[in-house]
């Protein structure tokens, strides 16, 4: 893309005074960096995939809140994890950390891997065992 054919669209980027680096061909025909203030077809993309992480999240919250799902599955969304990505960051298999997102699983699990769940999260213990609806 040339340099003075960047799209300077309306994104989110723009409504907080931000912009973009992108790689453009400038009027030498050399590489150079500028920057965009969005352009619309990335913005949509972007704006849709929001909607569908914070309903993921909205969805794994109200398992959870019905007892259907331990707060590992609220935390691995919120945190934009998949299954294969916490149990990296656990160091155990995922079919172990799967079984930890039953509640009665959740439930028997000793300190120190609650304390390793927290830090993978970045939040505290207590919000992790005393989930509610304000979490």
């Amino acid at each position: 893309m040339k340099k003075d054919s960047i799209p300077q669209d309306e994104s989110s980027l723009s409504s907080k005074d931000m912009k973009e680096m992108c790689y453009a061909v400038d009027e030498n025909g050399e590489y150079s960096t500028a920057l965009s203030s969005g352009w619309k077809p990335k913005t949509i993309a972007l704006e849709v995939t929001m909607e569908d992480l914070n309903e993921r999240i909205e969805n794994a919250k109200k398992l959870v809140l019905e007892g259907k799902k331990s707060p590992i599955v609220y935390f691995m969304e919120l945190s934009r994890m998949d299954w294969s990505i916490l149990a990296s960051y656990m160091g155990k298999r995922k079919w172990i950390v799967k079984r930890h997102a039953k509640p009665k699983v959740f439930k028997k699990l000793n300190d120190t891997v609650i304390k390793k769940y927290a830090e993978v999260f970045e939040i505290e213990v207590n919000e992790l065992k005393d989930f509610n609806e304000n979490s």
